[in-house]
């Protein structure tokens, strides 16, 4: 990635943070219940990526990420075993770590994290429906402001005065497609 000399970049000590040193099964295996626990942050993350870019957003990047070693540090308090048992099987069953075929050790994850942590698995689809975020922190944008064009007519144009339109020289251009 080229970068100009006028991007100001984040320095060294403001981008060091704890980082979350899982393998992708344990991070699968926990990752709708994370979702749920760390959802307001995440939010909030990625409506300051959105609306003002990466460089600005290190401090809710960190927070996530704290969020997360927050989450799997309760949760290898209360549920290792269960946790453990899942992501071996999300890791042994199949190349692409699929979830199908490992649903009972599932089931004893989920009713451990239901128990002990109080966050109830969410549904396949959750985290793909829309939804408004309200944010706490941040201030709503300003509206965006539509250019008024000066030579714009200001009447419609009536229909009679339009001309007819001109047919095709062999009929329609798209009688192959019927």
């Amino acid at each position: 990635m080229v970068v100009g000399l006028k991007v100001p970049l984040p320095t060294n000590e403001e981008l060091e943070c704890e980082e979350v040193n899982l393998g992708a099964p344990t991070l699968k295996a926990g990752a709708f219940h994370l979702g749920k626990y760390c959802e307001e942050k995440n939010d909030e993350f990625m409506l300051c990526r959105k609306e003002e870019g990466r460089i600005k957003c290190v401090n809710e990047g960190k927070e996530v990420t704290a969020c997360t070693m927050d989450f799997f540090r309760k949760l290898k308090k209360s549920c290792a075993p269960e946790l453990k048992a899942y992501a071996y099987c999300i890791d042994q069953s199949s190349v692409r770590y699929t979830y199908y075929p490992c649903r009972k050790t599932q089931i004893a994850f989920d009713q451990c994290v239901l128990e002990n942590l109080g966050i109830e698995r969410p549904i396949y689809w959750y985290y793909t429906r829309p939804r408004v975020f309200e944010s706490k922190i941040r201030p709503e944008p300003a509206p965006e402001v539509r250019p008024v064009f000066p030579n714009r007519p200001t009447a419609p144009i009536p229909e009679e005065g339009l001309p007819d339109p001109i047919p095709g020289k062999m009929n329609s251009r798209y009688w192959f497609f019927s």
